[in-house]
């Protein structure tokens, strides 16, 4: 069997992907100002999703046609496209971009703790269990004590963003019956799914016709839709065949770094020092989940 390692290639790659996901929260800032939520994702997923399946056939590859699949194509859509996309779109018009990052950087918690509970082959460890309740600790200090006095539009805002990381996590599990296909159909194909569920919700909510969204807007909304996700998905599949699933993770550790910047030095966000104390817990609890960092302690000091 092959060993999966990091390459200098993956690590500029993986440097790459991040700043790409954590654009996505500055891309976002901007087109909220002209578009409403589900117009701005209905315009994410299905500029993707053309450039996608384009990649797909450059490739030799076809989409398939079985109504299974399909099926199955429609629920990770909804679980990784349509209800996170939405929930963290709706979330950062009452929070700023760089809490939102931060609050998504918890996806790898939400996704050990369900793990444990619908899988066979995941259990909790302790150092996972650990790593979660210092993340969540982070999540708590960031909120803040507000939240216990009374939901909100701003609290609200904070548990929108959770709730995707949460529907990040099942994503994550139920996309593992998609091991079979080549990375960049199964992106594809759920794309197009999440394009089928938002095009009626959105005619039905919103009125997308009637907006004439600014060049500036066209520019946030192409470089979420072919930056953000279409080629960070061509990225993010690189490094999953090259490197694994376990040295994919280390990109949660950077995408709120590069989105913080993003947000302070463009968009003029301010930054209390809870953010800084509560990114600082989620990413030990990270590194505990992760468990490298620990490992590689334990020898330095040699400790069995």
């Amino acid at each position: 069997m092959q060993k999966l390692t990091m390459g200098v290639l993956e690590w500029i790659l993986l440097l790459i992907l991040s700043v790409l996901w954590g654009s996505s929260f500055f891309f976002n800032e901007v087109a909220l100002k002209e578009l409403q939520p589900f117009t701005l994702v209905l315009g994410r997923v299905s500029l993707a999703a053309v450039a996608l399946t384009a990649f797909v056939f450059l490739q030799g590859k076809q989409i398939p046609v079985s109504l299974t699949l399909w099926r199955e194509f429609l629920l990770m859509g909804a679980l990784n496209n349509l209800i996170p996309f939405s929930l963290i779109v709706w979330g950062q018009t009452h929070i700023d971009s760089g809490l939102a990052a931060i609050l998504n950087a918890t996806t790898p918690i939400f996704t050990v703790v369900l793990a444990h509970f619908l899988t066979q082959d995941e259990r909790l460890t302790f150092n996972r269990l650990v790593g979660t309740m210092l993340g969540l600790c982070g999540v708590v200090v960031l909120i803040g004590s507000d939240a216990l006095r009374g939901l909100s539009l701003n609290s609200l805002g904070h548990f929108a963003i959770l709730g995707a990381a949460c529907s990040y996590g099942c994503a994550g599990i139920y996309g593992r019956r998609f091991r079979k296909l080549p990375p960049a159909v199964a992106a594809a194909g759920m794309l197009i799914s999440s394009t089928i569920l938002l095009l009626p919700l959105t005619l039905l909510l919103e009125r997308p016709l009637t907006f004439k969204p600014s060049v500036t807007t066209w520019g946030a909304l192409i470089g979420l839709s072919l930056l953000s996700t279409a080629l960070a998905y061509i990225i993010y599949f690189h490094i999953l065949t090259k490197a694994g699933a376990t040295n994919l993770v280390l990109v949660t550790f950077v995408i709120p770094v590069s989105s913080l910047f993003l947000g302070v030095f463009i968009l003029g966000e301010q930054l209390h020092w809870t953010t800084f104390a509560s990114m600082v817990l989620i990413f030990i609890g990270l590194a505990a989940i992760d468990g490298r960092a620990i490992a590689r302690i334990r020898q330095l000091i040699g400790v069995s």
